[in-house]
């Protein structure tokens, strides 16, 4: 007569714990307005003779100000955004060697600043709850993670003349106490540098003919010679006269 009631009870308390740990597994991510600009950059077509190779010469990244090792993932993200744009005749990374002195080509330079704050004060006191709660409040108190990263793009041309373009975007992700995994910054991260990369390369398209072959022609660069003259003393010299001990 007992395990009836028992069992009802244990399914209650199980459906409940799974309830709990569902919702506080949940999260969204909020990506903060940055202005006007389109989902995906804009592609200007341009006649394949004009079009001159682009080679990335650096990509540096910083966290919160501090050095960082820039991410192969980044890099890839910028040339795979360069290519949808369609301006350049190929893209080269940092590994691709340069093509020769006298071919046109462009020669990028990215610095990538990420900003990360998880409100680490915020965090502690609500973690403090949830656990003196024994995890009953998990899925009703919110935690944020902000996000964000300000881009800027040097673009130099064969002639040495050099066009920089910057951007930023910010995102928040608000989540429940399970939910803060690196998935989910991953997924925040990404959708920041996407809407950065989209603002560069809408910057960048509206230059196209500053890149094209017949921009500019390449420049002769001589070497330059310079002549040393030694230096003479000013100093007239005065004869000494030599007696002699006789």
């Amino acid at each position: 007569m007992h395990a009836k009631p028992r069992f009802i009870l244990t399914i209650i308390v199980c459906g409940g714990l799974v309830a709990t740990l569902t919702a506080g597994c949940g999260h969204r991510i909020e990506l903060k307005a940055t202005g006007d600009s389109s989902p995906k950059p804009i592609v200007r077509e341009i006649v394949r003779d004009e079009q001159v190779p682009l080679v990335i010469d650096s990509v540096n990244t910083t966290r919160n100000g501090s050095p960082q090792n820039s991410s192969l993932e980044t890099e890839r993200r910028v040339l795979s955004t360069l290519r949808e744009v369609g301006l350049f005749s190929r893209l080269g990374d940092m590994n691709a060697p340069e093509p020769p002195a006298g071919e046109k080509f462009i020669r990028a330079r990215l610095l990538f600043d990420e900003a990360v704050d998880s409100h680490p004060s915020d965090v502690t006191w609500k973690s403090i709850a949830i656990g003196a709660s024994m995890f009953t409040l998990a899925p009703f108190i919110p935690l944020e993670y902000d996000y964000s990263a300000h881009m800027t793009l040097e673009l130099e041309r064969w002639d040495g003349r050099v066009k920089h373009y910057e951007s930023q975007s910010a995102g928040t992700a608000h989540y429940k106490m399970f939910g803060a995994t690196p998935l989910m910054i991953d997924e925040l991260k990404g959708h920041v540098t996407e809407s950065c990369l989209t603002a560069l390369m809408e910057q960048v398209v509206q230059d196209t003919a500053f890149y094209t072959a017949s921009s500019a022609p390449i420049l002769d660069r001589p070497i330059r010679s310079v002549s040393v003259k030694s230096k003479r003393s000013s100093i007239t010299p005065v004869p000494v006269a030599i007696s002699s001990g006789k």
